[in-house]
């Protein structure tokens, strides 16, 4: 396989969705893929800020915020960040109903909301152990993401009320609130065009549903073996878990490494 470049989705793929670890034969993996010149590339859900850890793994473009900000090293590849006025009217609201809501600039924060509904939530997509810290600034920031904690009967009170948002659920609790849409799919797209490369030349790996537009966007798309039924169904090829060396098996099964 002629294989340029590889995306790879964080928490449950690269990372051992079991401890929050990376498997050693991942690092390997990576370590071999770097040294052929392959590019890798970190597609995930987390601010940049939660990113540096990775830096050592030898990845340097981060796809971040579902899609909504992309960096190849200091150079911003694609942006796009929702207008300070429906900042400041969506968090007034969630203020006001006592949601909480969390904020991604390259950092991540939140108001001033906390539940142990919400914690939970955070701790199992971004594997966080307590609560970001409240910015007192961020309605003076750019803000590319923000996520809304509430259940699905909430989430249509703030369909009725901002008609013109898009609200993407992507976990029992959690609901992407957006301005415009963005997706790991147009980030793809966008990084792709930085590099001057071909989808054929990519694969992707991932293990949520929020991984399927990714993996439709590239050449190769590889399920974890932990990742969700859906993500498998639509997937060229289903891997071994996080746990046990998916990442691994997949990159020696098509002979990249």
């Amino acid at each position: 396989m002629d294989c340029k470049i590889v995306f790879f989705d964080v928490d449950g793929t690269l990372i051992n969705y079991e401890d929050g670890c990376i498997e050693s034969s991942t690092k390997n993996a990576l370590h071999i893929l770097k040294n052929k010149g392959i590019r890798l590339v970190a597609a995930t859900g987390r601010p940049l800020s939660m990113c540096q850890d990775l830096h050592k793994l030898g990845i340097d473009t981060f796809i971040t915020a579902n899609g909504a900000y992309v960096r190849h090293g200091d150079q911003i590849i694609y942006a796009s960040p929702i207008a300070q006025t429906i900042v400041q009217s969506v968090k007034a609201f969630a203020d006001d109903h006592h949601n909480s809501l969390s904020f991604f600039t390259e950092q991540l924060s939140m108001n001033s909301v906390q539940h142990p509904a919400t914690l939970k939530a955070m701790n199992e997509t971004l594997s966080l152990r307590q609560y970001p810290s409240v910015n007192k600034n961020i309605l003076n920031e750019q803000v590319y993401l923000m996520c809304l904690y509430v259940n699905e009967q909430v989430e249509k009170k703030y369909r009725t009320q901002f008609p013109n948002l898009k609200f993407e659920r992507w976990h029992p609790m959690i609901t992407n609130v957006l301005q415009e849409d963005v997706s790991k799919a147009i980030a793809v797209e966008a990084v792709l065009n930085y590099f001057k490369l071909h989808p054929k030349e990519a694969i992707a790996f991932g293990d949520g549903d929020n991984d399927m537009d990714m993996l439709k966007q590239v050449g190769y798309g590889i399920a974890m073996g932990n990742g969700s039924v859906a993500l498998k169904n639509i997937a060229d090829e289903v891997t071994m878990a996080s746990n046990k060396g998916g990442i691994d098996y997949a990159l020696r099964k098509l002979q990249l490494i």
